[in-house]
């Protein structure tokens, strides 16, 4: 896993500073029309990074998102929320001497798309959220399979020298330049230059690949469905990039300038206002107010598993849904489900409605710390477990996600 968020973090230019730079000639937003398109289509050029001023986007940019009817991205990235926890690092927590948790550092912790201080998503994956949390359609380009051939058969991952030489390439200055500017053939060269050290890397990573996005949006436009594509902006430029492919089937590109108002339009408005995702799990009656839609997975123990990640900050909210055992109290379930660290406890705690809910740290593997608290309803029982870097640790966020939880 670890070696393809690399490959990901190769494909999308992860890198941690940006600048800012409204200009009117960025070569980073195309609208698609003619070849009988009855409406508009959009294609945008991306960077893999939770960077807040990276989320300053162009005016045009909301208008795609909102009035489009799916949402395309290079992969399914929420598919990914069962096994990708993006955290470098594991926070750094102390504990005082009545067992309540505390850190010695107010630094951010890193992951693997920035870090705490920059957006709970990074920039695909926020457009990924706003478009289910709207009910819009989704549709990835490759599967995560594709991508993990595409690692296996052509990049030397043996080699860990090429790999971190390359993502360090991929995050010096000239980089950040390039990309602010929108120089689309700028970046094309940088990129040549930088995949020159593995042979055909280039043309297995960018342009077999360009080939078949092509292929697979033109397909898409073919059903006058209209669309919004976000993929890597080194995907775009170059004779052999997406952009140039699709003129050739065709259809006209027009590139969109590149503005920014101070006071947010219709369209960002109602892309902001798309923030927030109800799951209902019928069986149980539990209802979960989620920042986004979360994958749900049906374990064999006959339990339901909901997780959703935020991915840019590292993270993750999960809830595993259980039949009761009558034969087992409900401190007895406690003590089960929260690993409690020497010298802390479970709070055993009677709600305002007289539900009697059970909280405390626990500390598990691969999670590391993360706090619990377990609710019962009429014939299931919930484990609502929370976790993320320093910063999110001791924040009041578990709390908050804890109080959007309940039994119908």
């Amino acid at each position: 896993m670890k070696q393809l968020i690399l490959l990901f973090t190769f494909f999308y230019f992860g890198i941690c500073s940006f600048g800012q730079n409204y200009e009117s000639d960025k070569e980073l937003f195309w609208e698609i029309s003619g070849n009988g398109l009855t409406s508009k289509s959009y294609l945008f050029g991306s960077l893999h990074s939770n960077d807040k001023r990276l989320f300053q986007l162009a005016d045009s940019i909301y208008v795609g998102l909102n009035q489009t009817q799916k949402l395309i991205l290079e992969t399914d990235i929420f598919g990914l929320f069962n096994e990708l926890d993006t955290r470098t690092d594991l926070p750094k927590t102390l504990y005082d001497k009545d067992g309540n948790s505390y850190t010695s550092e107010n630094e951010a912790s890193k992951t693997f798309y920035g870090d705490e201080d920059g957006m709970p998503q990074f920039l695909d994956a926020y457009f990924q959220q706003y478009c289910l949390n709207a009910g819009k359609g989704f549709i990835p380009l490759e599967s995560i399979a594709d991508q993990y051939e595409l690692l296996t058969d052509h990049i030397q991952v043996s080699n860990k020298q090429f790999i971190d030489n390359a993502v360090n390439d991929f995050t010096n200055e000239r980089l950040v330049e390039l990309y602010l500017k929108g120089d689309l053939l700028a970046l094309d060269k940088f990129m040549r230059v930088n995949m020159s050290i593995q042979n055909n890397l280039y043309e297995e990573v960018i342009t077999k690949r360009n080939i078949k996005m092509a292929v697979k949006l033109d397909s898409i436009l073919k059903t006058k469905t209209s669309f919004f594509c976000a993929v890597g902006a080194g995907h775009l430029g170059s004779t052999g990039g997406i952009l140039n492919l699709l003129r050739s089937k065709g259809y006209k590109i027009r590139l969109v300038k590149w503005t920014h108002s101070e006071t947010p339009c219709y369209d960002e408005k109602m892309v902001r206002s798309a923030k927030e995702f109800i799951y209902k799990d019928e069986s149980s009656g539990l209802i979960a107010k989620f920042p986004g839609k979360p994958i749900v997975l049906n374990e064999s123990d006959n339990s339901t598993r909901v997780i959703y990640r935020e991915l840019g900050q590292g993270n993750t909210y999960e809830i595993s849904i259980m039949p009761i055992d009558e034969t087992i109290s409900p401190e007895e379930i406690a003590s089960i489900y929260i690993a409690t660290p020497p010298n802390t406890g479970i709070r055993k705690i009677i709600m305002d409605d007289g539900n009697t809910v059970y909280e405390g740290l626990s500390n598990t593997y691969p999670e590391g710390l993360n706090f619990v608290q377990i609710q019962f309803g009429a014939k299931h029982f919930a484990v609502i477990k929370t976790y993320g870097g320093n910063k999110f640790m001791h924040s009041n966020r578990p709390n908050q996600f804890f109080s959007k939880v309940w039994f119908e």
